[in-house]
């Protein structure tokens, strides 16, 4: 095979390969310093120029120049940006089904169909003899395509068991009793069941979850906590009062209580001083409570003792 030769016109041609590449860069800047130049074959050679541009670390700048046969004059051909030995690469394309991971699922997506999936093995084959069909599908309903293969009951097992309704998390190990002795615990059928249940009790963090039948919490249906003392001070309680149907008068002294639309009979004015009394008074099963002065209530009980001009003697 033959080798290429070197190219005086194409590779002093740096200026004309410059010029291409700022045209491809967004600003002038980003083009850095001249790398060289390789010769790719007769009359063809690809001069580098560092880019400089952010987030472009290691890559450089292609213009690949041309010219024809006994000319002097060279052509740009194309002009790229190319990673070099050390450029930032993105990571490697991987298709979206398999990027999926637990838990990226939301409602309306639908995962594509694997049918060599190791997790699955056939679950029914049609016999042909339809007793024997009959059978397997009324009384074993075995009637799905595809049903957990050792592997995937392996896998299930694993992953429920390292989990947080497995034996090593922190309300198991608090737990005074295991999940195997709850009465809320409902076994799982099959190879899974010897390992693990449901749990169905409302008060338990793990309600409607399955558990390790070495798991536990505090809701337990056979455990229960020591009586402790109450740290609130005893509190009298106070004694109900039947209610009598005379007036009483919290304070000094006893009145007869004024009528529901009576006002109140003062003494020596509005402005007069003393202590306020409070009167209360039953007036058909109605409490009314009225508050008058001490000197209102001992100038009425004057006036009341005082005899009248009537009952003065005459001389």
């Amino acid at each position: 095979m033959a080798t290429a030769t070197q190219d005086a016109v194409l590779g002093g041609a740096v200026d004309l390969a410059r010029e291409a590449a700022l045209e491809l860069a967004e600003h002038p800047q980003d083009v850095g310093e001249h790398l060289g130049y390789t010769v790719d074959a007769d009359r063809l050679v690809s001069h580098r120029f560092a880019c400089t541009a952010k987030g472009y670390r290691g890559w450089v700048w292609t213009v690949t120049l041309s010219r024809v046969p006994r000319a002097r004059k060279a052509t740009v051909c194309e002009a790229v940006l190319l990673p070099g030995d050390d450029a930032v690469l993105a990571p490697a394309w991987v298709p979206w089904d398999e990027r999926l991971r637990p838990g990226d699922l939301g409602p309306g997506d639908v995962l594509p169909f694997r049918a060599d999936d190791p997790r699955l093995e056939p679950g029914f084959t049609p016999t042909g003899d339809p007793e024997v069909d009959e059978v397997a599908i009324g009384e074993l309903a075995l009637a799905r395509n595809r049903v957990l293969s050792p592997v995937g009951i392996s896998e299930a097992a694993e992953r429920w068991y390292r989990s947080k309704q497995g034996p090593a998390s922190a309300g198991a190990v608090a737990s005074a009793e295991p999940c195997l002795t709850c009465g809320f615990l409902v076994p799982l059928q099959g190879a899974l069941g010897t390992v693990f249940g449901v749990c169905v009790n409302a008060w338990s963090p793990d309600d409607g979850k399955v558990v390790a039948l070495e798991h536990g919490c505090g809701a337990h249906s056979e455990t229960d906590v020591e009586p402790r003392p109450s740290e609130w001070p005893d509190v009298p309680v106070a004694r109900e009062l039947d209610v009598l149907p005379t007036a009483e008068v919290v304070g000094s002294g006893a009145v007869d209580a004024p009528e529901p639309d009576a006002p109140v009979v003062g003494g020596a004015g509005d402005d007069a001083a003393g202590p306020a009394v409070t009167v209360e008074a039953t007036v058909e099963s109605v409490t009314v409570e009225v508050e008058v002065a001490a000197d209102d209530v001992a100038t009425d009980d004057a006036a009341q003792d005082a005899p009248s001009a009537e009952d003065e003697p005459r001389s």
